[in-house]
C-alpha cells in the first residue's frame, strides 16, 4: 500500500513552485508552547492587555513582564528537525519559501533563507521613535533590564506584531505572490484558519494548488481544503519526507 508520505512525495516531485506555510505546533517541539494552548503565554499574560501596542505605548514597562518571559523562550530554543527539513527541501530545489506565522527566527537558525515572517521576529530590538534596530544580546535581558534607546531613551520593543498594528504591506503582498504562483502548499502545524495567513491556502488552493497538511491533529482546514493530511510531529514526518525525495 501507498503510504501519504509517499503520495506527498510524487506530488512535490512534479511541483515547481511549492511553499509552506507554518505555525506555533512546529516550534512546540523546540520547547516554545503554543501562546493560546494550556501552559502557553497567554494563560499566565492577558493578550488584550500584555499584546496590545496601546498598552505597550502609555506603559511599556508593564509589557516588559512578559516580553522577558517571551525572550527567555525564543533565545534558549533550538531548531527541531522539522525546521531543519524543511531548509532541506529549499536546499534540494524544491521549497520556494517558507511564510510563518512564528517570531522564534528557529527557520533560519534551521538553515532556511527564504522566510517569509507574518508577525515579525523576537531577535530583534526596535525603537519606535527614531527606527533603530538592535540585537538583544546588545542588552541585560538576563538581569531583568528594560533596554533603551541609546540615542533617544525610548523604551524598546521587540520587533513583532502586536495586536493593534498592522502586518507589513510588503509581507502581505509577497505572500499573496507566493501564494498566486503555488502549485503545492504545505500547512505544518497550523490550522490556517485564522486570517490573513489563512487567505494563502486559500488563495493557492482556487488556483489549482495541492494542500498537503502536516498536524499532530486534524483541523478545520483537514476537511476544508487539505488534499493530503499527514498525521503526526512535523520533526519526524517532514524528515521522512526529505529521505523519500532523496531516493
Amino acid at each position: 500500500m501507498v503510504t501519504e508520505l509517499e503520495k506527498v512525495a510524487e506530488i512535490i516531485k512534479k511541483s515547481k513552485n511549492m511553499i509552506a506555510l507554518t505555525g506555533a505546533g512546529i516550534s512546540v517541539e523546540s520547547g516554545i508552547p503554543d501562546f493560546r494552548s494550556s501552559g502557553g503565554l497567554w494563560d499566565k499574560y492577558n493578550p488584550a492587555i500584555y499584546a496590545s501596542i496601546h498598552t505597550f505605548n502609555s506603559n511599556p514597562e508593564k509589557i516588559w513582564e512578559m516580553i522577558f518571559e517571551l525572550m527567555e523562550m525564543t533565545q534558549s530554543a533550538k531548531p527541531n528537525a522539522g525546521h531543519v527539513a524543511l531548509a532541506e527541501l529549499e536546499k534540494i530545489g524544491f521549497l520556494k519559501a517558507v511564510i510563518t506565522q512564528n517570531i522564534d527566527n528557529l527557520h533560519q537558525e534551521g538553515g532556511s533563507n527564504n522566510v517569509i515572517e507574518y508577525h515579525g521576529n523576537a531577535n530583534t530590538l526596535e525603537c519606535l521613535k527614531c527606527g533603530r534596530k538592535f540585537s538583544p544580546e546588545t542588552f541585560d535581558l538576563a538581569g531583568k533590564k528594560i533596554p533603551k534607546c541609546p540615542d533617544c531613551g525610548q523604551v524598546l520593543k521587540p520587533a513583532v506584531v502586536f495586536f493593534g498594528e498592522m502586518i507589513p504591506q510588503n509581507v502581505l503582498l509577497e505572500s499573496q505572490k507566493y501564494a498566486e504562483e503555488a502549485d503545492v502548499v504545505l500547512v505544518v502545524g497550523t490550522s490556517a484558519i485564522v486570517y490573513p495567513a489563512a487567505g494563502i491556502p486559500a488563495v493557492a488552493k482556487r488556483n489549482g494548488a495541492k494542500i498537503i497538511e502536516f498536524n499532530l491533529e486534524e483541523t478545520g482546514l483537514t476537511h476544508n481544503g487539505t488534499d493530503i493530511f499527514v498525521q503526526g510531529p512535523a520533526g519526524k514526518t517532514l524528515p521522512a519526507l526529505v529521505e523519500l525525495l532523496k531516493k
